[in-house]
């Protein structure tokens, strides 16, 4: 079966695997994938992000341990998809309002590559809107 937007079935299974209080997630790697979890291991919303080569098939997936705060509060309380492959959204940097008030980020993918919505504005830069986390 192929898939037609695998940012949201990455966006999907943190949020599945978040709300059943798993530890940690795997699924299959790509570029974009790997460093949408950077920016999130960045900003504090999970522990960390790997790649693990599988030897049989020699494909690779991308490992996330998640983060939860005590008694199992989860760090990412609302992660949702901004940009579709039927409907890209693109902002300014002018234009892009603050998520929930500063405590959440938007994750854009830019001229600068893909990062946070904080680090767009130091760099002065707009660009597509990939999702936004709280």
């Amino acid at each position: 079966m192929v898939m037609t937007d695998p940012i949201a079935d990455m966006l999907t299974r943190i949020r599945n695997a978040q709300k059943a209080k798993f530890l940690s997630i795997s699924f299959p790697y790509s570029n974009i994938k790997y460093e949408i979890s950077k920016v999130l291991y960045k900003e504090g919303y999970i522990k960390s992000c790997s790649i693990k080569e599988l030897v049989l098939s020699k494909k690779r997936n991308l490992e996330i341990e998640l983060k939860y705060f005590d008694k199992g509060v989860p760090a990412i309380v609302k992660i949702d998809k901004v940009s579709r492959p039927g409907k890209r959204m693109y902002s300014s940097i002018k234009t892009l309002k603050e998520y929930y008030k500063g405590l959440g980020i938007y994750i854009l993918s830019t001229s600068k590559g893909i990062i946070s919505d904080k680090e767009a504005l130091n760099y002065k830069v707009g660009g597509e809107i990939i999702c936004k986390v709280f």
